[in-house]
């Protein structure tokens, strides 16, 4: 049985990117494991960390992550995949002290990737994947872009497709592309999704309950942004990928 790992670095952002294709291959006898990276439960969240939660009605007592692994792992049972939660913890509490820090330059006191490397190399020894999926870091948001650093210095053997990061894909014109240089010259492979697939994604995303309200003003909003992708999720390519696997290549 093939193996395919994707590379969340949120509690949401595999499935909102690419969560049809995660379910095609799932149908086609892949084995799915969908692994967020950034999953830490930080007790007594303070400052921007706190606010996160507090301005989703979400009371300083309720253990926030907790909450998002569980909507994560209903999202998961939707899709039909296994879930890994890595122990890391995102970037309001790695000195991140506001929204716009969140989609600025990577802080210099920033060690995460250190911790991710060894990370995701066990985590890829562990699973053993004939494929990867990870995101591009499209917006710009400092936990994607460290996520793409540590993959790219674990330098694992699977090929990986690369995956727009949705919604930052329609939320602007032309979004933030911090490291546009590493997949510009890259093969684009595009997944046409069934109608089945396309259902399932909107069922999984929709499991983000904490989520959905401020990234897309509730559901109804979400399906809107989610129309806008035309029922087609688009990678960049590493490597030679698997006989079989469904899609096709595209025009860059």
């Amino acid at each position: 049985m093939p193996v395919a790992l994707a590379l969340s670095p949120h509690l949401d952002d595999a499935v909102f990117s690419c969560g049809g294709t995660l379910a095609t291959l799932a149908d086609a006898g892949w084995r799915v494991v969908m692994a967020t990276l950034f999953t830490a439960s930080v007790p007594e969240p303070r400052g921007f960390a706190l606010a996160c939660q507090l301005d989703k009605g979400l009371g300083p007592e309720v253990d926030y992550m907790a909450l998002r692994r569980a909507e994560d792992l209903e999202a998961a049972g939707i899709l039909g995949v296994a879930t890994e939660h890595l122990p890391f913890r995102e970037a309001p509490h790695r000195g991140y002290a506001s929204a716009q820090a969140l989609f600025s330059e990577t802080r210099a006191d920033d060690a995460v990737v250190a911790d991710l490397v060894p990370g995701l190399a066990a985590l890829v020894g562990a699973v053993r994947p004939d494929l990867i999926l990870a995101p591009q870091a499209i917006g710009g948001h400092v936990d994607h872009v460290q996520a793409v650093r540590a993959l790219g210095q674990a330098a694992p053997a699977a090929p990986v497709l690369w995956w727009r990061d949705f919604p930052y894909t329609v939320r602007d014109a032309e979004p933030k592309q911090p490291l546009r240089p590493l997949f510009a010259d890259r093969p684009v492979r595009t997944v046409a999704l069934d109608p089945g697939a396309q259902l399932r994604k909107a069922r999984a995303c929709a499991a983000y309950a904490t989520q959905i309200g401020f990234q897309f003003g509730g559901e109804a909003g979400l399906l809107d942004r989610l129309a806008r992708e035309e029922g087609v999720e688009r990678f960049r390519v590493s490597g030679p990928l698997p006989a079989g696997l469904p899609g096709r290549d595209a025009a860059p």
